[in-house]
């Protein structure tokens, strides 16, 4: 069954909406969404109904960073996952593929650990940079070992150049936070690495949803293309399409989408995994809904699986990585064995 393209994009705004004002009102302190609605009406200019300046500042000050940031970053794992699949036709593929988060966890780790300093930068903005350089890092050797001699990238050597790029990373990681002998270092990487929101202010978090907003765009512009990568190669070239130059664009693309994501929120996994395959199974493979409707749908989830984190133990925050696994790990096992079922 297919939604109507008019109607899913529409349905899923609206749902991303409610989700934000929800999540907005949760929290150590309650904001009932009436009051959530108050705030944000007064704060654009369309209305002032008289808030307290506590509700103001817990809402607009606090909490409405985080929950932009977040929806931002799910936003891109949805869409980048999307784009990856098509380009690897690889059903299991995500925005992690390219060892980004391996890198871009040796850039954190050896901020945390080792205390270095990043351009003059310390501290949490210190991490930030170091975790994009680190994957964009990651991301030109994994190009680097991929490429052929033609300058063709290959889905099955590019994936393998991948995974043997953040197995590296994961063992320098794992040597670096072994041999430093601190246990509150190994705990913050243990955070980073397995994604955060608390991190996010109002400068970040509008320069995460501009990412955001730039990448689904970009990569919806070329739906049309990546409809003709499900045909395989040959039908692509036969369609006119210059197939080494567009792996090389949408590739980049996404890792420096990604890139962006992961230096501001840390590692979140299974988004880019789940989203795309749950979006399939209501609106069809056609990437001109697909790729705005993961978009979308992977906001809500990342913004539903924050607000859980924060809220579901009283007085102590978990890794958002440990939400979204326990929702992704049941899916990915069904889409293991769907998969071996019709092989």
């Amino acid at each position: 069954m297919t939604l109507r393209t008019g109607l899913a994009p529409v349905l899923a705004v609206a749902v991303l909406l409610v989700t934000m004002a929800v999540a907005l009102g949760t929290g150590a302190v309650a904001v009932p969404v009436p009051d959530v609605l108050d705030v944000v009406l007064r704060r654009v200019g369309l209305g002032d109904r008289g808030v307290s300046l506590l509700d103001d500042q817990i809402v607009w000050q606090l909490r409405m960073p985080r929950v932009l940031g977040m929806a931002a970053v799910g936003a891109v794992l949805g869409c980048c996952g999307a784009v990856l699949q098509s380009l690897t036709r690889n059903d299991l593929a995500d925005p992690y593929l390219l060892g980004l988060s391996g890198g871009a966890a040796v850039g954190a780790v050896t901020v945390i650990v080792l205390g270095v300093s990043v351009a003059g930068f310390a501290g949490p903005a210190a991490v930030t940079l170091a975790g994009f350089a680190g994957a964009l890092a990651a991301l030109g050797l994994v190009l680097l070992l991929a490429v052929g001699r033609s300058g063709s990238l290959a889905p099955t050597r590019t994936v393998l150049a991948g995974v043997a790029v953040g197995q590296a990373c994961s063992a320098y990681t794992s040597l670096i936070v072994i041999g430093s002998g601190d246990h509150d270092a190994a705990r913050r990487v243990l955070t980073w690495t397995l994604g955060s929101g608390a991190g996010f202010r109002w400068g970040t978090a509008l320069l995460v949803v501009g990412v955001a907003v730039v990448a689904t765009l970009a990569f919806s512009a070329c739906a049309d293309h990546l409809d003709a990568f499900a045909f395989g190669e040959s039908s692509a070239r036969s369609l006119g399409i210059e197939v080494t130059r567009l792996r090389w664009v949408l590739l980049g693309g996404t890792a420096l989408a990604t890139a962006a994501a992961v230096a501001f929120a840390g590692t979140i996994g299974f988004v880019g995994l789940v989203v795309p395959h749950l979006v399939r199974t209501f609106t069809g493979p056609r990437h001109r809904l697909l790729l705005p409707m993961s978009a979308l749908v992977g906001a809500t989830l990342l913004v539903w699986a924050d607000t859980l984190a924060r809220s579901v133990v009283d007085g102590q925050e978990i890794p958002v990585g440990v939400v979204t696994a326990a929702v992704g790990v049941p899916f990915f096992a069904l889409l293991l064995r769907r998969s071996g079922r019709s092989a």
